[in-house]
């Protein structure tokens, strides 16, 4: 979890891309409970509840005096799972909603009908360095993530986040859309 921590403090720029849940930096406290308490085999109370603490810190990045840029990608399906419920689902998507009107943060919603795409069922992060060499890309896996800096595994996820942004909602169609999902919670 510290990688992952160092990773999103020193980036310049934020890319995340969630097909099943938010993103760590943009979740409240109950969400994040509920995403892990989902985990097999169960943590312990404690052990969450440090996870949660430590999700919590990681949002300064957000709101430092110098900010980072996060341009997250959700498709629809992470936007109507309801982890921990109907409650915390729509507490987290109008906290989704707040954290939308940042300047440095932009929400991207990939809707359903927009069919296939590419990594489907995989958590990709996208971070950017000062310079290209600096970037890093963190893969969600079963077993935690996995990091890689190879140039071409760079370009190719580089050429993913482009083909999603390409394709999602824009930023205000995209807030509408999550608007929709709170009111028929």
């Amino acid at each position: 979890m510290l990688d992952v921590a160092e990773l999103e403090w020193h980036a310049t720029r934020l890319r995340p891309e969630q097909a099943v849940h938010l993103p760590g930096p943009l979740q409240v406290g109950s969400y994040a409970r509920a995403i892990f308490d989902a985990a097999l085999p169960p943590l312990p109370r404690s052990e969450v509840e440090l996870r949660v603490i430590f999700r919590l810190h990681r949002q300064q990045i957000l709101e430092r005096e110098n900010p980072v840029n996060c341009v997250a990608y959700v498709h629809e399906s992470a936007l109507r799972m309801q982890f921990g419920g109907r409650v915390v689902a729509r507490e987290q998507l109008q906290h989704l909603c707040e954290v939308s009107e940042l300047v440095n943060v932009e929400v991207r919603v990939l809707p359903v009908e927009a069919g296939a795409f590419p990594g489907a069922g995989h958590a990709v992060l996208y971070a950017e360095g000062e310079v290209p060499q600096l970037d890093t890309v963190q893969l969600d896996s079963a077993h935690g993530p996995e990091c890689t800096h190879a140039d071409a595994q760079l370009a190719k996820y580089r050429e993913h986040m482009d083909w999603m942004h390409a394709r999602t909602l824009g930023v205000r169609e995209s807030r509408d859309f999550v608007h929709h999902i709170v009111r028929q919670l």
